[in-house]
Order: structure tokens, then C-alpha cells, then sequence
């Protein structure tokens, strides 16, 4: 590799990186979605493209939300219609608008002009940006689920609709609303850890993606033959990068990623195809490797460790470790704890902490929460903080920025990945305005009217 004239080392990576990487770089902010707030909605009438696992659960936190009308339901599979329906019929609402037919039946649902809000819980890749940029074109918003896309261009593409059409284009990161998120990155606003220094994420959850499925759609699997990297980074990465105001003061800077080779997928599934013809077409050796770390570095200096692993044999883990120069955090293992210097704060003391730093949205909602399910009551969180902001006009906690820089570590993983786990840039989606854009405001200041239906069967 040949250096041009005048270039420092550092200048010398950081050119390199950007033409081998293939990205584009946008000079021009079209409109700062950023603590954009949208016209209010009374009323958000809403459409799901996708009622399987999450978009049925999605479904179901809807339907305990006093100002949310479902208007449309849209999905290939009849029995997933069908049991979303039920659903509606059990919660005593109508029945809704079905699209389905083909696999591009959700473009109808996007031009409905009785929908203002589109939920979009469709296997992860290039669906998740196609469905959700066609919604804004419609002139819809948008929540779609995690990761938001799949490559690079994929996320300038969101960060550009969701500019030009000034529609939300809103990521369901859900774990950014678990309760001990919520408490530390309200800790944070308060100063409690000092200044931040450093962070550990993750997605260490040991699933079986081998197995067949209800309907025998192997994504899970097909996505683990092709796409090395980390291909899940949204829910460690999103609360840490909510704690280190990205995007908002600061920025996703460069990144590095390793990972190891298979040592399991690929014995699993030869195994399985010895004795099951269905497995034949999933019998190869270009497996990804069972873990994979990344280490990202801000704009500011804090760094992040960022894991992922869904296929060794392991406990749950999101770590969620904040290390600041004051005090620290760790959720995992559990129970989740708060130490100041070298020693955990004691029961006693971690009891003063939650009384008065829980943030005002767990002491609101927590307890519906808690009762209405999904992981813990943080789905319905999430849910209920969409729809708040939605009918009052509020800006979005996860925007389209975030969206973008959270989602896109996938992409620039593999990429470095490739290259022998040399850096990459991280691309800038707000154009500089992260430099002026204002911290995620969790306080409730604002809004915190959308009622909760009391009926809960």
C-alpha cells in the first residue's frame, strides 16, 4: 500500500477505509430529524406488516393502548392472520384490513391513506429498509423492528426518506426500555457515573437455529450461512450508546471486529441432514463463527466492547457494563448492581439508588408493564413511549439516526471481517448535527397522557 505525500498515518487508514469500505458520504442535511416532533396524532391508526413472533407480540402491547386504532394486518402465512385476528376479536376490537397474497402484499398496506403508523416485524435483511422506505414515501411512520438494515447504503437510504418525507422512522429496540437501562441511563443524565469512559454490550443468547420452525422458514439459519459478523449488535449497543449521548454529543467513530471460527453450527447441521433430507440444502462448511467482538471507538475517546453469540452453549447476557470516573454498572450476571470504587454498593444502598433514579416512565408505567408481559414488561414500555410521542407530538427516544448507526455495525463487522480486522470508519448519518442535537429526554416533561386500558386478559 502505497502512502500519498503529506498524509499522517492516521489520515493514511482513514482514506483507505473509506474507499475499500464502498460507502457514500452525504455532505447535506436535508432536515434534522433529530428532536423533530411530528403534528400531533390523536388518533394513531396503525398497520403490521409481519404477525409472526414479534409482530403477534407487537400486536398484542397495541391492543391495551387507549388512542390506538388497528386498521390493517398484513402477512404470507393464513394461520398467523388468522391468530391475529382472534387476538383482536378476544380484546373486543375490530376486526382488521388483511393484505396478503404475495410476498410484496405489504406495498398495499404502506399506500392505505386510513393508516398513519406501519409496524414492521419481517425476518432481518433488505426488507426491513424496503418496506420501511416505502411506507415514509406513503406518508407513513415508521416502527420497524431490529436490526433497521442490512448494509450501508441501505441505512443512508432510511436516513434520507426519513429526511425528505419528515416521517419517523423509528427502530424497536426494546431492551432500551428494560427498567435497569432506563435507571442507569437516567443515572448518567445525572452525573452519578462522572464522566463515561467505557462500555460493555452484547447479545450472548443461546438458541437452537437449527430447529425447524412452525412454518419451516430457516432465515435464522440461511442468515448464519452467508453473513459473518455481528449480526445482531442493536440490543447491548443501544442502551450504552443512549448513556453516551451518540448522536447526540458524540459519535460512533471507527470499529474493529474478530471472530472466531465455527466450532458448532456447521457439526449440528451435517449431523442433522445425515438422517433428515430438509437439512441438505443447509449442509455446508461457511458457517459464521460461533463469537464475535467488536471494539468501537467515539468521537469523544469512550470506547465499547460489543459481542455477539447465539450458538455456544451459554447464560443470557446483554453484560450492560458502564464504567465511568465516579462509579460503574453491570446488569449481568444478575442481579444487576452499581459499585462506587471497588465495592457494589449493598441492598440497602441499591434500594436508595432505584428510589431516586428510576426514571418517572418505570414509576408511570412499570407496573402495567410488568403485568401486560414481554420481556419483562419492556415491551410495553417501548410500545407505550411510541404511541405517547406519536399523539403528542413528541420527538422520537430512537430515531432514524440511531436507527442507522446502531444497525449498520453488521454491515462494517463483516466488512472488517474481511480485511483482517482492520478499522473502519463509522459513518456520520447526521451530517455534524450530532454536535448540536440534544440528549434523549426520559423525563416525562412532556406528554405521559396516553391511558392504559384496565382490562388485561
Amino acid at each position: 500500500m502505497t502512502v500519498a505525500p503529506g498524509l499522517k498515518a492516521n489520515e493514511m487508514v482513514s482514506n483507505e477505509i473509506k474507499t475499500i469500505s464502498g460507502y457514500k458520504t452525504k455532505s447535506n442535511q436535508y432536515n434534522n430529524m433529530c428532536g423533530y416532533r411530528a403534528p400531533i396524532l390523536k388518533t394513531v391508526r396503525t398497520g403490521f406488516v409481519g404477525v409472526g413472533n414479534r409482530g403477534y407480540s407487537n400486536l398484542n402491547q397495541m391492543t391495551f393502548l387507549d388512542g390506538v386504532e388497528i386498521k390493517a394486518i398484513c402477512d404470507i402465512a393464513q394461520f398467523r392472520i388468522d391468530e391475529a385476528q382472534q387476538l383482536l376479536q378476544k380484546r373486543g376490537l375490530p376486526t382488521a384490513g388483511v393484505y396478503t397474497g404475495s410476498n410484496d402484499a405489504w406495498r398495499g398496506l404502506c399506500e392505505n391513506p386510513d393508516i398513519d403508523l406501519i409496524s414492521i416485524a419481517v425476518p432481518r435483511g433488505p426488507l426491513h429498509a424496503r418496506i420501511s422506505v416505502y411506507a415514509m414515501e406513503c406518508g407513513k411512520h415508521v416502527a420497524v423492528e431490529v436490526p433497521a438494515v442490512a448494509t450501508v447504503d441501505e441505512a443512508w437510504n432510511i436516513v434520507e426518506t426519513s429526511e425528505n418525507t419528515m416521517k419517523h422512522c423509528y427502530m424497536m429496540e426494546n431492551c432500551c426500555y428494560d427498567f435497569f437501562e432506563l435507571l442507569t441511563l437516567n443515572m448518567a443524565r445525572q452525573g452519578f457515573f462522572g464522566d463515561i469512559i467505557h462500555g460493555d454490550a452484547a447479545y450472548l443468547h443461546f438458541q437452537k437455529i437449527y430447529e425447524k420452525t412452525r412454518d419451516n422458514d430457516m432465515w435464522r439459519l440461511e442468515e448464519s450461512q452467508y453473513h459473518n459478523g455481528n449480526i445482531y449488535p442493536t440490543h447491548g449497543l443501544g442502551p450504552v450508546c443512549q448513556i453516551m449521548n451518540i448522536n447526540r454529543g458524540d459519535k460512533l467513530s471507527h470499529m474493529v471486529s474478530m471472530s472466531s471460527d465455527d466450532f458448532m453450527l456447521g457439526k449440528n447441521v451435517a449431523e442433522l441432514a445425515s438422517s433428515d433430507p430438509f437439512y441438505q440444502k443447509f449442509n455446508t462448511d461457511s458457517y459464521r463463527g460461533n463469537i464475535n467482538t467488536s471494539i468501537i471507538r467515539t468521537e469523544k475517546g469512550r470506547t465499547i466492547m460489543l459481542q455477539h453469540d447465539t450458538t455456544s452453549p451459554r447464560v443470557y447476557s446483554r453484560i450492560h457494563a458502564i464504567s465511568g470516573t465516579r462509579a460503574a454498572a453491570q446488569k449481568y450476571p444478575l442481579p444487576a448492581r452499581i459499585s462506587v470504587g471497588d465495592e457494589w454498593l449493598n441492598e440497602e444502598e441499591m434500594k436508595k439508588v432505584n428510589e431516586q433514579y428510576m426514571p418517572k416512565i418505570v414509576k408511570r408505567i412499570g407496573d402495567m408493564a410488568q403485568e401486560v408481559g414481554g420481556h419483562g414488561g419492556m415491551d410495553f414500555l417501548m410500545t407505550w413511549r411510541l404511541i405517547d410521542c406519536l399523539r403528542n407530538g413528541l420527538p422520537m427516544d430512537i430515531d432514524v439516526y440511531d436507527a442507522a448507526a446502531w444497525s449498520v455495525i453488521t454491515s462494517l463487522s463483516q466488512w472488517s471481517l474481511s480485511n483482517n480486522s482492520r478499522p473502519i470508519e463509522v459513518p456520520d448519518f447526521t451530517r455534524g448535527a450530532w454536535q448540536g442535537n440534544q440528549p434523549v429526554d426520559i423525563s416525562l416533561s412532556e406528554g405521559g397522557n396516553t391511558s392504559v386500558k384496565k382490562s388485561i386478559n
